[in-house]
């Protein structure tokens, strides 16, 4: 708004320089630019991200599967873990020797992590496997994948908006600079004479 107001009242003011003119145009063309890049540039991104993330979403629900596991014994207390996908206190978990059967059939016995608080030998719990029945991290979820996606798209327009500024700040910036020269230059002729008149009368 600022732009435009500075245009109006320069327009047709007899103290405006073509400088202050550009200025004005300049500003104005960024607060275009950035209403206009930002948003296509986040739509885009996002819309990139989330075609890829809801594919990897696809592929890993396709090759992952939720298999029933049983708790042999549990191992050593001290090597509690942190679970890099668990949110709160829950994601604190310990490692038991389990066994479980795999989607092909082939039966698998192994430490892993539990979500168990108590865990106890004959308990039973999930765990996620490929087909062979290696263990793997949990699928990513739809709406994860979607925040993910629109955090992605609100970053692409952030940073479009920034760099349409930061281009506008160094037009500026450089005008400024070719201003004052140019004033040094006018000074540097004139300068020596001022205060000079009627020194000698």
């Amino acid at each position: 708004m600022r732009a435009i107001t500075g245009l109006r009242r320069w327009r047709h003011n007899p103290l405006c320089r073509t400088t202050d003119l550009t200025e004005a145009w300049v500003a104005l063309a960024g607060l275009l630019l950035i209403l206009s890049v930002a948003p296509l540039a986040g739509a885009l991104v996002g819309g990139v991200a989330q075609d890829a993330l809801q594919r990897s979403v696809r592929e890993q629900h396709a090759s992952r599967h939720r298999v029933a596991a049983t708790v042999i014994r549990v191992l050593e207390r001290s090597q509690l873990t942190i679970d890099p996908e668990g949110t709160s206190a829950g994601g604190l978990r310990g490692r038991v020797l389990a066994h479980w059967t795999a989607p092909d059939g082939s039966r698998h016995e192994a430490p892993v992590l539990v979500g168990i608080e108590d865990p106890r030998a004959g308990d039973r719990f999930a765990i996620w496997t490929d087909a062979r029945g290696r263990t793997l991290a949990r699928p990513l979820d739809s709406a994860t994948a979607t925040t993910h996606a629109v955090l992605a798209g609100v970053g692409a327009a952030v940073s479009a908006a920034a760099l349409v500024e930061t281009a506008r700040r160094i037009v500026v910036w450089r005008m400024v600079r070719h201003r004052h020269a140019r004033l040094e230059r006018e000074w540097g002729r004139v300068g020596p004479d001022w205060g000079r008149t009627g020194a000698d009368s």
